[in-house]
């Protein structure tokens, strides 16, 4: 069976990933893999994980399955700060919460219930999206558009409008929530209001991916878009991630949260979220999820949580003004200044390929093809040496 399949190339942040770690250079700076990095360049386990890891054991008497939609209070977490406290007040309740094998089992789970609802469905991603984001949704069957989104720093967003104006009605919108990836450009309140009014106007589902809760400016403020699109149309999708906020990206914790118009229409969408994830993964993991649950509903872990956060997002937002400040002053021109403006850990530096290859091969420092570039990977120690290298080969 297996001598007719043919050897596939290498996902291009792992093969990019094998690539620096076989490069002998002590120089060797890498901006490429997606995860968060302290000054030290170490991913770090957060001392709220530590200690609440250890209550989580010291009480856990099984490991027996927990259930089919995963912990209850983990998702009962999940839905209040995601959609707020007060989210079910409005009505018949209408949001369903299912835990996930991390952001990208809910965007596989998300996929499959909208083809299950509609087969016929377009997905409609921006342009340029996160890598993982087509061959999740696409490998489900469904069909994949590509809306403009980001130019010279800025969001397209007349552009983006204009575009999902002439999407088909019961289409669907993936958008990033806050700290997009790759580029690091997201989307004001007021372009969040108008969003909105085109959806409605448009009857389009909104299908938002939420990676990065905190990283942009706080728990509460990054999720006001969500908030806003939840509160006003009639059916949404919300993928949800604890991998960069809370560091448990071995852990695999996410979520999918479905929004329904009405509560027999929600009960209705859960059931299949659940026969989705049987088929695929029959049970959800749960450490990480009583992990992240434990944090949630203890004060003191859960203002713990708060500051580490916040330390992890100075550190990005710290990174990201002296990157800017130091090409500045190499390239006696603003070129570079949107990196201070833009949030999250993503950028696209916007240098052309050649300049990536050249960046990889003369001076060690590794981002991907497109110039994605993680500004976890700038430390103090090395933002001077990539900032000399990108000046002198942009």
């Amino acid at each position: 069976m297996f001598q007719h399949l043919d050897r596939l190339n290498p996902d291009a942040i792992l093969g990019l990933m094998a690539q620096f770690r076989a490069d002998p250079s002590p120089q060797k700076v890498d901006l490429g893999v997606g995860v968060f990095r302290d000054l030290s360049g170490n991913t770090p386990v957060l001392e709220c994980v530590r200690r609440a890891e250890q209550s989580v054991l010291k009480a856990q008497s099984t490991k027996s399955y927990v259930a089919a939609a995963g912990r209850a209070e983990f998702n009962e977490a999940v839905e209040a700060l995601v959609l707020g406290a007060s989210h079910g007040a409005r009505g018949a309740r209408r949001v369903r919460t299912a835990q996930t094998p991390g952001g990208c089992g809910a965007l596989r789970v998300g996929a499959e219930l909208i083809r299950a609802a509609a087969p016929k469905t377009t997905v409609h991603a921006s342009d340029p999206t996160w890598g993982n984001h087509v061959p999740l949704l696409g490998s489900s069957g469904l069909r994949l558009e590509r809306y403009p989104y980001y130019k010279s720093g800025e969001v397209r967003f007349e552009d983006m409008l204009e575009r999902l104006n002439r999407a088909a009605p019961g289409d669907v919108v993936l958008v990033h929530a806050c700290c997009h990836n790759p580029t690091g450009a997201d989307l004001s309140m007021s372009q969040w209001k108008g969003l909105t009014e085109l959806l409605l106007q448009r009857q389009l589902t909104p299908f938002l991916d939420l990676a990065y809760q905190g990283f942009g400016s706080n728990l509460d403020e990054d999720v006001a878009g969500i908030r806003l699109v939840a509160d006003s149309v009639p059916e949404a999708l919300v993928a949800v991630s604890y991998s960069k906020n809370l560091g448990l990206y071995r852990e695999r914790v996410g979520a999918l949260i479905t929004v329904s118009d009405t509560e027999s229409r929600a009960d209705a969408a859960q059931s299949h979220v659940l026969q989705i994830a049987r088929s695929i993964y029959s049970m959800p993991p749960d450490h990480g999820a009583a992990i992240a649950a434990c944090i949630f509903a203890d004060q003191a872990l859960r203002q713990s949580w708060i500051e580490e956060l916040a330390g992890m997002r100075k550190r990005i937002v710290d990174m990201r003004s002296l990157l800017a400040s130091e090409l500045r002053a190499r390239t006696a021109d603003g070129t570079f200044d949107f990196l201070a403006r833009q949030r999250g850990m993503f950028s696209l530096l916007g240098v052309s390929g050649a300049a990536v290859e050249a960046l990889r091969t003369r001076h060690h420092i590794y981002m991907l093809g497109d110039s994605r570039m993680n500004l976890a990977g700038i430390t103090p120690g090395n933002v001077a040496y990539v900032a000399e290298a990108i000046a002198a080969e942009r």
